[in-house]
């Protein structure tokens, strides 16, 4: 849980100060106010990581050189600061060296925005990064080996895109990529196992009907990157591209026997996003035996009533929700949740 969070220039907010209670609260305001970017402060501060980017530098404020984010947990204080000299890590006043050190003890985060209909609809990409943040919160190795990888897919890239590529460069290289690439993979289908469960439970629960949920890791050659690698030698050659492995792996959604990109309604797919959302939950909380924070940016009204209200039922009723919207409407449907603080926002200001 955080209990207090501090912002200095991060996107819109010149300053940030709150003090949030244990169980969450709730921050009201028209668009682009700067409600999002709170939410995203926390996601940063707990796992290095936005949902809306990958570039640190794009959230420093307008004529500012580094934004800072700062937030007081039950046991610990940690600090993240980014500017042009790189980004600067701290837990408890003491600086970590890099991102595995400060990750290594700090808290789960579960987003859910109205981007996760994406998640059905869009490219393999988007399932991937949801597989890598789900992963790199589940095991500590998951993050290593991805790293790893990437880098050996950057630099493989590179060489294959020469008029001549140097084999034994390659080839050595490949050897990094077979080694972390299978253990990417490996994790990967033992999550989809677990996340299988408690997805379709999650369909069912939300959906309000019997609906049949699966999900499938489907890898882009073979598990054993190994052979994969072997048999797209050729193609990569012609291509000059790497064809195979976790980078171009991805997930098979069905809804009732039926590919739910294409025959889902918009409502069903919708539950599908919220479904795999509450599934990554709960599978981080059988994990590690801690609950996440739950980040729900501004998702209630394009849910129906049926949807909201078995939602808000589902989420962990301990967890901490910090939780965007444009309207309270919805919230006299669930007296647990007229609990939580509110707070509006405006032109990147707390008002009340």
């Amino acid at each position: 849980m955080v209990n207090t969070l501090r912002a200095v220039n991060f996107r819109c907010w010149t300053e940030l100060d709150l003090e949030m209670p244990t169980t969450g609260g709730i921050f009201v305001g028209q668009n682009a106010q700067g409600k999002t970017s709170i939410l995203e402060a926390v996601c940063l501060l707990m796992r290095l990581q936005s949902p809306r980017t990958h570039k640190m530098a794009s959230m420093i404020q307008v004529n500012s050189s580094q934004w800072g984010v700062v937030g007081e947990m039950s046991q610990s204080k940690r600090k993240v600061v980014y500017g042009a000299s790189g980004i600067l890590l701290e837990v408890d006043e003491e600086v970590r060296a890099g991102s595995s050190d400060y990750l290594a003890d700090s808290g789960l985060v579960v987003w859910m925005g109205n981007e996760d209909l994406e998640l059905i609809r869009g490219s393999g990409e988007i399932r991937r990064r949801y597989l890598d943040f789900m992963g790199a919160q589940w095991d500590p190795e998951y993050r290593r080996h991805w790293s790893r990888y990437r880098r050996a897919v950057k630099m493989k890239s590179v060489l294959l895109k020469e008029r001549y590529p140097d084999e034994k460069q390659i080839a050595a290289i490949e050897e990094i990529m077979i080694i972390s690439g299978e253990a990417i993979a490996q994790l990967r289908v033992s999550m989809v196992e677990i996340l299988q469960g408690f997805a379709a439970e999650a369909q069912r629960t939300v959906s309000h009907a019997d609906e049949s949920l699966k999900i499938e890791y489907r890898p882009a050659g073979s598990l054993t990157m190994r052979a994969s690698l072997t048999m797209a030698h050729e193609r990569e050659r012609r291509t000059r591209q790497c064809v195979v492995g976790p980078h171009r792996d991805d997930l098979q959604l069905q809804l009732n026997g039926l590919d739910a990109a294409e025959f889902a309604s918009e409502g069903q797919q919708r539950t599908t996003a919220l479904a795999l959302k509450l599934a990554q939950g709960k599978m981080l909380e059988q994990r590690t035996g801690r609950l996440p924070i739950y980040l729900l940016d501004d998702i209630f009204g394009e849910l129906d009533r049926v949807r909201r209200n078995s939602l808000m039922r589902s989420l962990p009723e301990h967890a901490q929700k910090w939780i965007t919207t444009t309207s309270l409407d919805w919230l006299q449907e669930d007296e647990s949740y007229l609990a939580l603080k509110q707070f509006e926002v405006a032109g990147g200001k707390i008002l009340s």
